[in-house]
């Protein structure tokens, strides 16, 4: 009875030891080891099982996965004093898993305040129309400079993209009248440049006609068979005015011989 009773405590304290001495790391996850507070280098750095001292290790697990990670809305004011309000989103690995734990206390914290300060900084220096018409060159630029802020704690920020620009009501109704101004010039534009052409080929043809009567007999006789074709009850025969040239000049003759 007496050996019972003191078997049971050992057993606990054998599973606690071994809980704490054995630990399994998934596909995606590293490990950094201190001992005794020092950093072990080069050993638990693949995943699988971990062997630790009771009591003397401490091991920190670090995720390798990439994080999205919303940057909250930021009151911006653009080189043109327009004030708008960006949030973003932001996607970075840890790419040394040593480097995140031993130089930065919280890197996924840090990351989100260096990305709002750089937001901040960056779009403060641009103007609205680039913002909304070159957002990939605006977010290069973001990436490039939240990557060389993190590169020291062993982050790699792989993408940041803005998401959403919030305009002031004012500023929208402007746009909006720019918009459609430039829709009514360009429709203006084109209207103008088709009367053009169609002067040019109207010009061109009657060059053709002018330099070929014959043509214009035919034209003539097609117009005649179109305006058959309708089943107008009546029909407007046109005449050319050659014709009635002798009838003229006899009547003309008549009338000077008669005084």
């Amino acid at each position: 009875m007496e050996t019972a009773f003191y078997v049971v405590p050992v057993l606990i304290l054998a599973l606690f030891i071994l809980s704490s001495s054995v630990k399994i790391l998934r596909e995606y996850e590293r490990a950094v080891i201190f001992r005794l507070g020092r950093l072990v280098p080069n050993k638990g750095q693949r995943p699988g099982v971990i062997l630790l001292i009771p009591f003397v290790d401490k091991m920190v697990k670090v995720s390798l996965r990439t994080v999205a990670h919303d940057v909250a809305p930021q009151d911006v004011i653009t080189r043109d004093n327009v004030s708008i309000k960006v949030n973003a989103v932001i996607f970075f690995r840890v790419i040394d898993p040593r480097q995140a734990v031993v130089q930065v206390e919280d890197y996924l914290y840090a990351t989100s305040q260096i990305s709002q300060t750089t937001l901040r900084s960056v779009l403060g220096q641009v103007e609205l129309d680039d913002l909304l018409a070159a957002r990939e060159q605006v977010n290069q630029r973001l990436q490039r400079i939240i990557d060389q802020h993190t590169d020291p704690w062993g982050v790699k920020v792989t993408a940041v993209e803005v998401k959403h620009v919030d305009l002031p009501q004012d500023m929208q109704r402007a746009m909006s009248k720019q918009a459609e101004a430039e829709r009514e010039r360009r429709a203006k534009v084109i209207n103008a440049e088709g009367e053009f052409q169609a002067a040019e080929k109207l010009a061109q043809a009657a060059l053709v006609l002018a330099q070929t009567p014959i043509a214009v007999q035919l034209r003539f006789l097609q117009t005649m068979r179109e305006v058959a074709s309708e089943r107008n009850t009546t029909t407007f025969f046109p005449l050319p005015i050659d014709l009635f040239a002798p009838f003229l000049k006899a009547i003309e003759g008549a009338g000077a011989s008669k005084p």
